[in-house]
């Protein structure tokens, strides 16, 4: 046997093991980053919903009411079905990712109101996600298509609340090394992720003839209008600058751990079978994932330059 063949055959063998476990990569990667985020919260976070009431109640209404809305109108629109329509409404019933709120701080925004508005919509989508993902997609599957709403309860339950609250107990009770355990629960999440795209690649799961490129256009505008859609609302309600600038993380950043689970756990893998609308499924959650990101750069830029003044003249007056 040739060293190729060896490596083809190895290649092979790694992908097999891959599909076989899937959902248990998306679930390592997601229960280690809700442990991280879980280890850097306490109940005190939430004081901002007496402080700050109305950006604590915008930002998740936001949350859960305008980008829904903002992903019915792409696939309607757009005409989008299949798994880039599950896909968008995967993003859409998900809740705002834990990167948001180190991101926020670069950008010089309110940290607090993140934190709040992550850890109430977190535990919100408890209820919230099959809902959302009934109302955005329920039409477009099959006539015998049922919405698995208990399963995806459980799942959320158990591998986004409980670590999140298992975290919190961490932190309560080793406050010293509750830092360097969040930094390598993270670390862990990142992990996890890079082993779903490398097993999804050799597996090939992700195509991007597939995908194509107008759908990769279509992920990147819909960023840009929740970004812009989200400015303008927060513009309207006169919220300050900093408020602003949290929310609007937020709503671009999203928990695409817990899609890349859900997906895991409604779109099984199969070895042997394809599976053309769970692949799309995948793909557009993780360009979204990288275009997301790229996106946070910006926000960032624009943050600090825009709330540098603020701050300024906040320190100033104290």
């Amino acid at each position: 046997m040739t060293t190729a063949t060896r490596v083809n055959k190895a290649g092979d063998q790694m992908a097999t093991f891959y599909i076989e476990h899937e959902y248990w990569f998306a679930v390592f990667q997601l229960v280690l980053a809700m442990l991280g985020m879980g280890a850097t919260l306490t109940l005190r976070d939430f004081k901002e919903i007496l402080f700050e009431p109305k950006a604590v109640t915008s930002g998740s209404l936001i949350q859960l009411l305008l980008v829904p809305a903002v992903a019915f109108m792409f696939i309607h629109a757009f005409g989008i079905a299949g798994g880039v329509a599950f896909g968008i409404a995967l993003i859409a019933a998900i809740p705002g990712g834990t990167t948001s709120n180190i991101f926020t701080h670069f950008a010089r925004g309110n940290v607090a109101l993140s934190i709040t508005i992550t850890a109430l919509t977190t535990i919100a989508c408890l209820v919230t996600t099959p809902l959302i993902l009934e109302f955005l997609i329920a039409q477009y599957m099959p006539d015998d298509f049922i919405m698995p709403r208990g399963q995806i309860m459980t799942e959320i339950a158990l591998n986004l609340l409980l670590p999140l609250a298992a975290g919190m107990v961490y932190l309560r009770l080793f406050p010293r090394s509750a830092a360097r355990f969040s930094k390598w629960c993270v670390r862990g999440s990142l992990l996890g992720i890079i082993l779903i795209i490398i097993g999804s690649s050799m597996s090939g799961r992700l195509d991007v003839n597939m995908f194509g490129v107008n759908n990769m256009l279509t992920i990147i505008l819909l960023i840009l209008v929740l970004a812009v859609s989200s400015w303008l609302v927060c513009r309207t309600l006169r919220l300050s600058s900093i408020d602003s600038t949290a929310i609007d993380m937020e709503v671009v950043v999203r928990n695409i751990n817990l899609g890349i689970m859900l997906k895991a756990s409604l779109f099984p893998a199969v070895v042997g079978e394809p599976d053309p609308v769970g692949d799309m499924v995948l793909f557009s959650l993780l360009f979204y994932g990288v275009v997301q990101m790229i996106i946070a750069v910006g926000l960032i830029s624009w943050g600090r330059h825009k709330n540098r003044a603020i701050i300024l003249g906040h320190n100033a007056a104290v």
